[in-house]
């Protein structure tokens, strides 16, 4: 192999381990918390939002929306955590791809281990590499995301679950989580009234 030919492969390489590992460092990179309000004792609102379905920006609106009706409130949001298996499966999907991409880039039979002859669809991935790596990093990619998707927006005000999106399949409209908060902040300060006495 010529010189260029190593540095290409090279370069790719670098690439395809260098991704994921952005991508991985970009997930880790959310803000686990956001507040907007110090005050100690005060009502604590608590979001966790599926932030892969794009829920980030519903968290930021509502915080800003009930911060300016109940300054007094604490908010806080982070990444609702995928159920069950579906974090590892999406890894494993992950670390296999890159082993398929480093097989194709350096010509690897992968059949010849298992006694297989080699298939077609394998030999045109040899020779369409370029072609064959993207195509198999955005599919795999589709798949990773959707095992991470759990269209979660959950909602409770001190600890107290008020709204689950993957119970009622909606979020919540404001002035429905208005009522919701008033009617808790109401029920809290009769219960506190009612043990001062």
């Amino acid at each position: 192999m010529s010189a260029i030919t190593n540095k290409i492969i090279f370069s790719t390489l670098l690439f395809f381990f260098a991704a994921p590992c952005y991508l991985t460092n970009s997930q880790s990179e959310i803000p686990r918390t956001t507040k907007f309000s110090q005050s100690v004792g005060s009502p604590t609102m608590k979001f966790l939002y599926c932030y892969s379905c794009g829920y980030r920006k519903a968290f930021e609106e509502y915080s800003n929306i009930i911060h300016q009706k109940y300054p007094e409130i604490l908010i806080e949001g982070t990444n609702y955590e995928p159920p069950g298996l579906n974090m590892f499966f999406s890894r494993l999907i992950g670390v296999i791809k890159i082993m398929i991409i480093l097989c194709i880039i350096g010509r690897v039979n992968i059949f010849h281990y298992f006694n297989q002859p080699q298939p077609s669809w394998w030999s045109w991935c040899m020779e369409n590499k370029i072609y064959a790596c993207m195509m198999l990093f955005f599919v795999s990619k589709i798949f990773e995301d959707q095992l991470l998707q759990s269209g979660a927006f959950e909602i409770s005000l001190n600890n107290v679950p008020v709204w689950s999106k993957i119970e009622t399949g909606r979020i919540p409209q404001p002035a429905e989580l208005f009522q919701i908060i008033d009617s808790h902040l109401q029920f809290t300060d009769n219960l506190n009234s009612g043990f001062a006495k």
